[in-house]
Formats: structure tokens, C-alpha cells, sequence
């Protein structure tokens, strides 16, 4: 029954948001519709727990609040404050809001103010850093959402409208992971149609199943899982549930993307105690000081450009490699950046451009060092090309280990070439998930697939990783026998004159040629 609500969750969400959007691009909808989801989330939920509070008072939470009990009032709004980290009183709940729109109302004012009382509501509480700022990626105000007032109304009612007829099942506590479910498929369908922006947001779940495989190996729970360049969190989630996490943690640059992140933390039923997302840029400005993780999953954007500031040869994320990663490619300063965050005891996981592999100068000595003076790389997985939106380049997963098993020795994984091809997207299915995870975790040897090579031949390639000098998928082509392929030519060219001559006799017959 729960695939089948998930489904049709699915299904009705985006046919609201694919009907409704009208000439809108899909990535400038997708914050639209997607917080108008989370609105009637939190409505819902608050509305829920405020009932299971008053059931002993006899009434429900509408009843309570137009009474005259302000001391019920009081413990009311600071019970749901301390149990869901925000408090919204019934004139500004979702429901208040379809009530307007059916007696035609202009609704954009009573939804700005419904939006800003829950934000405002956790002020000064635990739950401000998680709260603070999330619906501020909906202007309401926006040109985008019609030329008048009226347009705007017209099209923001018709969205809430056809959200308010899906029941996202929030009595039952396990239809909470099937509407964050729907969340972020909605998450994925908008990637698939905003183009470059895409990578900015989204890992597609293939990946982030393949990278939180990875890092749980081993493991039976993970304390803290961490994600430096979070984008809408959805890698951080799939990892978090898989290992058991208690705790998440991620940062973001991008103001929206991080407003997303939050949204789809609470949407999955993480509470806001349990998880720490930090807005800015994670190279010039981390949040997180010398705190380290259980496990660290990224999908950081390629060969990004950023400051490599001279100070930065005396912070300790990168100065222990003598070098810094080039102002025009940041790869390796986010490899160093993971590493320096991760435990003794836990495993990074991050997708990076091939170049990483194989380019010198400053990033060709950052390599030498991970590998002759730390040890740390455990794999190297060459995934397909064009998995990812907005970008066609293969790319690759790079594991590392602070303290290895196997340390005299690195695993390359050649997945290059099995995928399956939709339409314009390359794509994981599940058997080429599985081969790739069940060959890092028994280390396995298959030709033209994987290959364990030792330190020595790592150095006798002189630090380079490059896949196909470790891995030889190269696939002998078939002798061709010249004598048959002469002799079918001269059986078509004798054919061809038979043919030829045919047609002479047929056209003299008509008189067409003399």
C-alpha cells in the first residue's frame, strides 16, 4: 500500500506543478511549488500535534486558540515550539488560506504573513538556525507570476487549490518518508529540466546510493554524516538513512539551495535537533571548525574556481600538502577540505572530475602526497559519462581512508561502460549499482572491470591515477577475412549489373532510350 501511495503522491505533485507552471522555466517554478508543499506540511503537522496535546481538554487546537485560556494557550504554542522547533496559530495555517480563496479573496498578503509568523515564531529558540529565512526564496511579488495582481492571485490560488485535494497521509507516522519521498522526486524531476543549474542542487539517486553504499561499508550506525557541498540535501539524507545516522551536517553557498536543504530535512521527519545545515561557501568560510565525521559524501561542483589566497598555506586543511589546489580548479581543495573533516575511523566518498586523476603541477604533487605520504586513497571508480544533469563528462568517485586495511594497495573500478541509455540521460540500474559496490567491498579482480594495484605500480606510473593504465578495457576486434570481403563485393557488383542491364531491356520496351 505504500508504494502505491507513493506513487500516486508522486504522480499528483508533479502534474500540479507541470500543469500549473504555465510558461515558467522549471527551475524558477520549482522553489514556488515546492515551498507551498512545505507550508502545507507544516500546517498539517502542527495542526496534528496541537490535537494529540489538547485531547485531554476536550478540544482541538482551531477551538483552543479562539478561547479565552491563555495560560493553555501559552503551554500549547510552547510545547509544539519545543517538539517541532516552530508554532503557527490557525489564521495562518494552510487551511485558513484555501478558506480565503474560496470566498475569492486576494490571498498574496494573508500568505506572506503566514509565511513569515512561522519563521518569526522561532526566534530566539533552538530551532532559529533551522527556521530563519526559509520561505525567502517566494516572492510573491515576482514578475515571473504574471504581469497584475490578479494574475499573481489567480495562479498562486490555483497552485495551493490543486495541493490542498493530495492528502499527504501525515496521521501515519511512516507516510512521512513517502511524502519526503515525493519531495524529492519532485527534486528530480525539476533537476531534469533546469538544465545546468541542475548541478547546483541535485546528485542523481544513483550516485548518492553508489557514495552512501560506500561510506556505510562496515558499518552497523554512523554517529555523524557530513556533506560540505550539500545542495538540496538529498545525498545527505541517503547516506544519514542508510548508515543509521543520529546526526547530519552539510554547508551550502547557495542562499536557495540551502533554504532546500532544510525544507527537505524536516519534510523526511528529521528533527530539527538532529541535523545542522550552515549557508556559505565552504572553502573561504567553514562552519565547522575542527569537527570531524563519521562519514563524508560530496558531490562538489567541478573544477570551480576559488580565491587560493595566500593564507590559506597556513590553514590546516591544506597546508600539510606543501601546496594549493590552482585558483582556476578546486577539486583537490575540496578533497583536502573532506579529508581534513573526516575520523580515523570513517570513509569519504566524493564524485570529481577525471582531470583529478591525472593532472600535474600543483594538483599532480596534492596526489603524490595523499599517496606516498598518507595512504589515504582506498578506490578509484570511473562512472559513465552523462549521468549528471547539466554536465556530459564522465566523471569519477574517489574513496579515502585515514587508516586503511588495505593499505598496500588501491582499487580501480572501470564502470564506464555499463549503463543503460534514456533518452538523453545515461543510467545506473540497479545490477550496475550493485557490481560497482560489491567490487569495492570484496576488492575483487575482473578483467577488463577492476584491478588492485599495488603502491609500486602506482609510482612506477608516477602518481598517476588514470583509470586505463590500471584497468584495460580495450576490446580486440574480430580478424576480418579480406578474400570473403572481396568476394561479396564482387557478387553485389555482379548483381548490380544484372540489375542494370534489366533495366536497359525494360526501358527499350517502352521506348523510353533507343
Amino acid at each position: 500500500m505504500s508504494e502505491e501511495l507513493q506513487q500516486k503522491l508522486r504522480s499528483q505533485l508533479w502534474t500540479v506543478a507541470n500543469t500549473l507552471r504555465g510558461n515558467m522555466s522549471a527551475g524558477d517554478f520549482m522553489y514556488f511549488t515546492l515551498g507551498f508543499i512545505f507550508y502545507k506540511y507544516l500546517s498539517e503537522k502542527i495542526e496534528l500535534r496541537a490535537n494529540e496535546i489538547l485531547q485531554y481538554d476536550g478540544v482541538n487546537f482551531k477551538e483552543a486558540w479562539s478561547g479565552d485560556d491563555d495560560e493553555l494557550k501559552d503551554v500549547l504554542k510552547e510545547q509544539c515550539i519545543q517538539d517541532l522547533g516552530y508554532f503557527v496559530e490557525p489564521e495562518y495555517l494552510y487551511s485558513t488560506i484555501i478558506s480565503k480563496i474560496e470566498h475569492k479573496e486576494n490571498i498574496l498578503p494573508a500568505l506572506e504573513r503566514s509565511l513569515k509568523k512561522i519563521e518569526d515564531s522561532t526566534i530566539g529558540q533552538e530551532s532559529e538556525d533551522d527556521f530563519g529565512g526559509l520561505f525567502s526564496d517566494i516572492d510573491l511579488a515576482s514578475p515571473k507570476l504574471g504581469k497584475t495582481a490578479d494574475d499573481k492571485n489567480k495562479l498562486i490560488s490555483d497552485v495551493l487549490v490543486a495541493l490542498d485535494g493530495i492528502d499527504f497521509g501525515l496521521s501515519d507516522a511512516q507516510e512521512i518518508d513517502i511524502l519526503g519521498d515525493a519531495y524529492e522526486y519532485m527534486i528530480g524531476q525539476f533537476a531534469a529540466g533546469a538544465g545546468k543549474k541542475a548541478g547546483e542542487f541535485y546528485t542523481p539517486q544513483e550516485v548518492s546510493q553508489i557514495l552512501s553504499e560506500i561510506v556505510t561499508t562496515g558499518k552497523t550506525r554512523l554517529k555523524t554524516v557530513y556533506d560540505p557541498t550539500c545542495g538540496s540535501g538529498s545525498l545527505l539524507l541517503r547516506t544519514a538513512r542508510g548508515g543509521n545516522a543520529d546526526a547530519i551536517y552539510g554547508q551550502e553557498k547557495n542562499p536557495t539551495t540551502f533554504n532546500l536543504a532544510r525544507m527537505n530535512m524536516l519534510l523526511h521527519g528529521v528533527k530539527y535537533k538532529d541535523f545542522k545545515i550552515e549557508n556559505g561557501d565552504t572553502l573561504e568560510a567553514d562552519e565547522f571548525g575542527e569537527q570531524q565525521f563519521d562519514a563524508v559524501v560530496a558531490n562538489p561542483p567541478f573544477s570551480a574556481e576559488w580565491s587560493a589566497d595566500n593564507k590559506f598555506n597556513n590553514d590546516d586543511r591544506f597546508s600539510k600538502a606543501g601546496v594549493l589546489a590552482p585558483k582556476s580548479k578546486a577539486d583537490y581543495a575540496f578533497i583536502l577540505h573532506m579529508i581534513y573533516h573526516l575520523n580515523d575511523g570513517g570513509t569519504m566518498a566524493c564524485v570529481a572530475p577525471h582531470g583529478v586523476l591525472f593532472r600535474g603541477s600543483a594538483e599532480g604533487k596534492i596526489r603524490q602526497y595523499l599517496i606516498e605520504k598518507k595512504n589515504y586513497i582506498d578506490a578509484i571508480i570511473g562512472l559513465p559519462a552523462n549521468i549528471f544533469y547539466g554536465t556530459s563528462i564522465p566523471t569519477c568517485i574517489l574513496v579515502m581512508k585515514k587508516c586503511r586495511k588495505e593499505d598496500d594497495n588501491i582499487l580501480f573500478i572501470d564502470a564506464s561502460k555499463e549503463f543503460e541509455k534514456v533518452k538523453t540521460q545515461n543510467k545506473l540500474r540497479p545490477e550496475h549499482i550493485q557490481k560497482i559496490v560489491d567490487s569495492y567491498r570484496n576488492r575483487t579482480e575482473i578483467e577488463k572491470y577492476s584491478h588492485l594495484a599495488s603502491l609500486e605500480e602506482i609510482r612506477e606510473n608516477n602518481y598517476n591515477l588514470n583509470i586505463p593504465r590500471y584497468v584495460d578495457t580495450f576490446e580486440e576486434e574480430e580478424e576480418i577475412d579480406i578474400k570473403a570481403v572481396m568476394a561479396e563485393i564482387k557478387s553485389l557488383e555482379a548483381k548490380r549489373a544484372d540489375l542494370d542491364a534489366q533495366i536497359d531491356v525494360y526501358l527499350k520496351e517502352l521506348g523510353i532510350i533507343d
